[in-house]
């Protein structure tokens, strides 16, 4: 019997999850396991965490094994000092979890950073990976894209850091940019993303994240090209078009590679279609789980 308890700044309502945890080797990674039947797994970014998830688990884990973690650095995971932070060792943590957890016929659920982290995986075992999930996301190299040229060099420069560990920029700051509509980021959301990154010698992960955009496009690129061990797979696309993250141009290379895929966009939804518009976000993935 799992005897952990969630911290008491946890809104219960909102996320009534058991907490679980797998001992990686730099920290202990949290993660929700809720439901029975096929496995959906959901993998957050930068710097949300599964939290973002909690009305999809709470949907589909009426019929599903809901299975959502925490990064190291994140959430209810542990924030090790010493510990790179780098995207290839995220996935490697979650590698890790999945052979942990010994799943097959996988619903991959991936948004922001989770995309990579993620896709790693599926490109690494696609017989394990029934189902693909994109929220805005991606996966290729950006080196040469001076929008992202520019937002990695400076939120993963001096300044950005400065920025992150000083006001928790990404945590106070980022998430209010990136959502399509702001009404709907009330402040008890937004204090469940405040919260486990308030102290800022905690804040590592969401700093290193931004300067990786580019620093690890050399790994994004080696997964690009692998994409073909996935594209056939059924893929249902979610995206939200005031994301200034990810835009319509994100979303045209995905479709300019992927084989069987469904599309469904939301003009007033941006970065995290999960949190702001999860009620038609779990009915269009009912659809696409039941077809």
């Amino acid at each position: 019997m799992n005897m952990e308890t969630n911290p008491a700044w946890i809104n219960r309502h909102e996320y009534p999850f058991a907490p679980h945890y797998y001992q990686c080797e730099a920290g202990k990674m949290h993660y929700i396991d809720e439901g029975k039947g096929e496995p959906i797994v959901m993998v957050h970014g930068n710097p949300i965490w599964s939290f973002s998830y909690r009305h999809l688990i709470n949907h589909l884990a009426k019929s599903h094994r809901c299975i959502a973690m925490d990064h190291l650095g994140f959430g209810l995971s542990d924030k090790p000092a010493d510990w790179s932070y780098l995207p290839e060792d995220h996935a490697k943590n979650f590698k890790q979890l999945m052979e942990y957890l010994q799943l097959k016929d996988i619903t991959l659920i991936v948004n922001d950073w989770g995309g990579p982290i993620g896709l790693s995986y599926a490109i690494a075992y696609p017989e394990r990976i029934k189902r693909i999930v994109l929220f805005n996301t991606w996966l290729w190299q950006t080196n040469d894209d001076w929008y992202y040229q520019l937002f990695s060099g400076f939120m993963g420069g001096v300044i950005g850091k400065f920025l992150i560990k000083k006001f928790n920029f990404f945590a106070r700051t980022f998430i209010w940019v990136v959502y399509g509509n702001k009404a709907k980021l009330t402040p008890e959301i937004r204090r469940h993303y405040i919260e486990p990154l308030k102290i800022p010698a905690e804040r590592k992960g969401t700093w290193v994240f931004p300067k990786q955009i580019i620093s690890s496009g050399k790994w994004l690129g080696e997964l690009w090209s692998q994409i073909d061990m996935i594209t056939a797979k059924p893929t249902l696309i979610l995206w939200g078009l005031r994301d200034i993250a990810f835009r319509k141009k994100e979303l045209e290379r995905w479709k300019g590679v992927l084989h069987n895929y469904t599309v469904h966009t939301f003009a007033n939804v941006g970065h995290y279609p999960q949190e702001e518009n999860y009620e038609e976000v779990g009915r269009l993935l009912t659809l696409f789980l039941e077809d």
